[in-house]
């Protein structure tokens, strides 16, 4: 009986021993699950956060689907091509597209609720647009865009910052200089019909004069001037934009120099002597075959002396007869007298 009740007891003290580190590894495992589910919950509101600033289709107010604007708009503007560009709008497995919108001054200052579409984006699937055409004058231009998918819409996203063209970046344009002989040529880069150059050219010698001409348009070659045997003829070019009263710094200095270009010179030369000469032997040589023609179809005869009359006709015709019986009483036969005549 006694050793039931000391086993009894035993068992009842080894119970209580054990309640406690049960109960602390109970804790232990409820803490850790705990935790488990807070960091779970965390990232489960990290990424609809992330998908709701980037991709996301959200439903406000009454559960109205809208899409978000696009962002960080901006206009690179150079050599007087203007450009706008916006941040994208993603939609996953979908194709989102854009409408552009622009006031000039005369709109913003009057009539503030009138908004022209884009000529050229209106709608547009890529993040920009080229607004070079709508730029029609040097004022103030308010842009903004929106995003289109299907029915849904975006807000408007307007440009912080009017755009002027007066702003636009004007950089030099490219040049190619070429020899024609002794003729200095160049041919311009073709930058549109607002674009004027004014061209530099000199020769490269101690106290040269530098030149100035202008050419109203580029993609064609000019020519600037004629180049000097052994010399170095430099040229630089800058632009000029009369509608916004600006030009671009001068390109870089290129220069050309003619050499070795004497050999045909002294050809050339020698080849006109030549010429020269050969038209001189030709010349001589119709005038010989003509001298030659005429003596072998009209001969000239030279009569004899004998022949030839130095008297008066008159005087002939009144010889005396005395004289004519003399010489037939000399008893010349007619034979004899014409020998002697001949």
């Amino acid at each position: 009986m006694v050793l039931e009740e000391i086993e009894t007891s035993l068992i009842m003290w080894f119970s209580y021993a054990l309640i406690p580190c049960l109960l602390v590894e109970e804790a232990e495992t409820l803490k850790q699950a705990r935790k488990s589910l807070e960091g779970q919950s965390k990232r489960n509101k990290e990424d609809v956060a992330v998908f709701s600033d980037t991709f996301a289709i959200r439903a406000v107010g009454d559960g109205v689907a809208v899409l978000p604007a696009p962002q960080n708009l901006s206009v690179q503007s150079t050599n007087m091509k203007h450009v706008l560009t916006w941040s994208p709008v993603i939609v996953p497995e979908e194709i989102i597209h854009y409408s552009v919108e622009y006031q000039g001054e005369y709109e913003s200052l009057y009539m503030s609720h009138i908004w022209i579409p884009s000529s050229w984006c209106s709608p547009t699937q890529g993040p920009e647009c080229d607004i070079t055409d709508d730029i029609t004058a040097t004022v103030p231009y308010s842009l903004r865009v929106r995003a289109t998918l299907g029915s849904l819409t975006s807000a408007w996203s307007t440009l912080k910052h009017p755009f002027n063209r007066n702003s636009t970046i004007l950089t030099p344009p490219g040049m190619e200089i070429t020899k024609d002989g002794f003729h200095l040529v160049i041919k311009l880069e073709d930058l549109g019909p607002q674009f004027e150059f004014f061209v530099a050219y000199w020769k490269r010698e101690p106290g040269a004069k530098e030149h100035v001409k202008m050419v109203r348009r580029g993609g064609i070659p000019v020519h600037l001037e004629t180049m000097e045997p052994g010399a170095a003829h430099c040229v630089k070019v800058r632009t000029f934009v009369k509608a916004i009263g600006r030009h671009s710094a001068f390109s870089q200095t290129e220069c050309v120099k003619v050499q070795g270009e004497t050999l045909p010179l002294a050809l050339a030369l020698l080849s006109f002597v030549g010429f020269m000469l050969i038209l001189v032997v030709v010349l001589l040589s119709i005038w010989k075959m003509g001298r030659l023609l005429q003596h072998s179809c009209c001969p000239v005869v030279m009569l004899p002396d004998t022949l030839k009359i130095t008297s008066s006709p008159q005087k002939l015709i009144s010889c005396r007869r005395e004289e004519v019986e003399a010489c037939v009483a000399a008893g010349l036969s007619s034979e004899e007298l014409l020998r002697a005549w001949i």
